[in-house]
């Protein structure tokens, strides 16, 4: 026997519409001896914030500003992370020696000119973080002499992909430090 189903009324779409944002809740506290899952920004269940290499710095710290970060993951056109870039590459002195080899104007500087490229990053491995503690990541990105850290994720084919990301801001601001 078949059964009927009613289709459900439709409406029209309102101007100004926004989306909603998946979020995660990290604990407000912890201590060094809590597991570094605690304080890690976990990619399978928040939005990775990216910029694409060939956009502006400008557009880069921008959205650094609106979404209150100072990091972001750097890619290129198929989708494959080539980089990051962080408040520091460009508000610090990477643009002025840029233009002074280069040449042009600030806004001619784009997010490639001046990230660090992914063949100079470290990456942790999700297995060893989810045996860590707060501790040890804090050891790890201060011997890094690093502000963040990237986690990935080794894949059964053998490639990897970025799964998590550490802050010395939020680590800070957990540890109530």
């Amino acid at each position: 026997m078949a059964k009927e189903y009613v289709p459900l009324q439709a409406y029209p779409l309102k101007p100004g519409v926004t989306f909603v944002r998946p979020t995660q809740s990290l604990p407000e506290r912890v201590t060094l001896n809590d597991a570094a899952l605690d304080i890690m920004t976990d990619l399978r269940h928040v939005s990775v914030l990216n910029v694409r290499a060939k956009s502006s710095v400008d557009k880069a710290n921008a959205k650094m500003i609106r979404y209150r970060v100072r990091m972001l993951l750097v890619l290129d056109d198929a989708d494959a992370v080539v980089g990051l870039i962080t408040a520091t590459d460009i508000l610090g002195d990477k643009p002025i020696r840029f233009l002074q080899h280069m040449g042009g104007t600030h806004a001619d500087i784009m997010v490639r000119d001046i990230m660090t490229l992914q063949r100079e990053l470290e990456v942790l491995k999700l297995h060893d973080v989810e045996k860590a503690k707060v501790g040890h990541i804090v050891a790890t990105l201060k011997k890094a002499g690093r502000q963040h850290g990237i986690v990935v994720d080794d894949r059964s084919d053998g490639t990897q992909a970025v799964c998590g990301l550490f802050s010395t801001t939020q680590i800070v601001r957990q540890l109530g430090t």
